[in-house]
């Protein structure tokens, strides 16, 4: 069964868009699909896919694990080949889980009968929502263009990466103590080089170190950006990439990009997936390439760094090509009736009051940047 967990590091991103979908399309594929929603505090994503609030959900079995029948949380939706299991917002505490909790729900996961599974994980780095990415080394990480997602998903990443490094250190080892000494000089370390940190893992404990290389060596995340505009904004992918690889010595590939879809609030108002309510759309289409690219993945002869750089390029050419495919596609709308000169309206200036917020982020941004850098040189 292939695992694929969904996180943003960033709430408000469309992660749920993209895994509900996701899961729509492997079902059309033929693939016997289980969506499970993880987003635990925050769970909506029966919403999303136009399910009935489930009678059994994901609380009822961490209120009681060993006892709580499994099957009963797991439901059949109208979708063809695509079950569901709901989260549980009603629970208090519930986003907290305890240990015992979430390798219970970790097994049972796991052995469900299924060609596909996809977890759809709450926003932030909480230790639980690092644990549920990191049990598969595929995980996918969804952005936007937008300045603080764009930091938040490469520091996800950066504390998966550290999760990754607790996971191998066994509590009393020179590494773990290496690791809890650097946590103890405080925020003027974190910008440190991983790869500077392994180097020195490795000559205090080279145990530690071998042990650590074995895990990180599978694991191999991957960016969707989601919410363009335009072409431009696809950029960022690249920004994180560098970030990644520079600082984390982790390689990142890219399954593609998805623009802003006016019909996508409808499609949510009316409780139908987009892949169902307008399949021929430009989001739609970009959904169907991604599902495409991870169903074949492992398919090709191709060495990892081959494979990331094709990705980059490609994600780049479909930014251009979707680009020119929605205005046709939005042109199509307006003639049909579908969407009215009001709506289209109300959409661009939805968009350029995002824009703006954005600017505001980035000038924000590079304030506390270029303060960070003076009191450095003070120092």
């Amino acid at each position: 069964m292939r695992i694929i967990p969904i996180a943003s590091g960033k709430g408000g991103v469309g992660k749920s868009l993209v895994a509900a979908n996701l899961a729509v399309a492997f079902a059309q594929a033929g693939k016997q699909v289980v969506l499970a929603d993880l987003d635990l505090g925050a769970s909506n994503l029966h919403i999303v896919i136009g399910h009935m609030k489930s009678e059994n959900s994901v609380g009822d079995f961490l209120s009681d694990p060993k006892n709580f029948e499994f099957s009963k949380i797991v439901s059949k939706t109208n979708i063809p080949n695509l079950r569901f299991i709901a989260g549980d917002a009603e629970v208090p505490g519930i986003a907290n889980l305890k240990v015992y909790q979430r390798n219970a729900l970790v097994r049972k996961l796991q052995a469900l009968e299924a060609d596909i599974l996809i977890l759809d994980l709450g926003a932030g780095t909480h230790q639980s929502i690092l644990d549920f990415f990191l049990v598969s080394g595929k995980g996918l990480i969804v952005s936007s263009p937008a300045v603080t997602a764009t930091l938040n998903a490469y520091v996800f990443l950066k504390n998966a990466m550290f999760r990754i490094m607790y996971n191998s250190f066994t509590k009393g080892s020179p590494a773990r103590e290496y690791l809890e000494n650097i946590r103890k000089q405080g925020s003027g370390l974190k910008m440190l080089y991983l790869p500077k940190m392994l180097s020195e893992i490795e000559k205090i404990d080279e145990k530690s170190y071998s042990k650590f290389c074995a895990l990180s060596n599978n694991f191999h995340p991957q960016l969707v950006i989601n919410m363009l505009d335009d072409p431009k904004d696809a950029d960022v992918a690249m920004k994180i990439r560098r970030s990644c690889e520079a600082y984390l010595g982790v390689k990142l590939e890219h399954l593609g990009v998805i623009y802003r879809d006016a019909l996508q609030d409808v499609s949510l108002a009316s409780r139908i997936p987009i892949t169902i309510y307008k399949p021929q759309s430009v989001l739609s289409q970009a959904i169907y390439r991604i599902a495409d690219k991870i169903l074949q993945d492992g398919e090709l002869d191709v060495s990892l760094q081959g494979r990331i750089d094709e990705s980059f390029e490609e994600a780049q050419a479909y930014a251009e090509i979707d680009f020119e495919n929605k205005k046709e596609y939005v042109s199509e709308l307006l003639h049909s009736g579908v969407l009215s000169q009001g709506e289209l309206l109300e959409t661009v200036k939805l968009q350029q009051l995002e824009i703006n917020k954005i600017r505001k982020e980035n000038n924000f941004l590079k304030s506390k940047l270029s303060h960070a850098i003076s009191e450095g040189f003070k120092v």
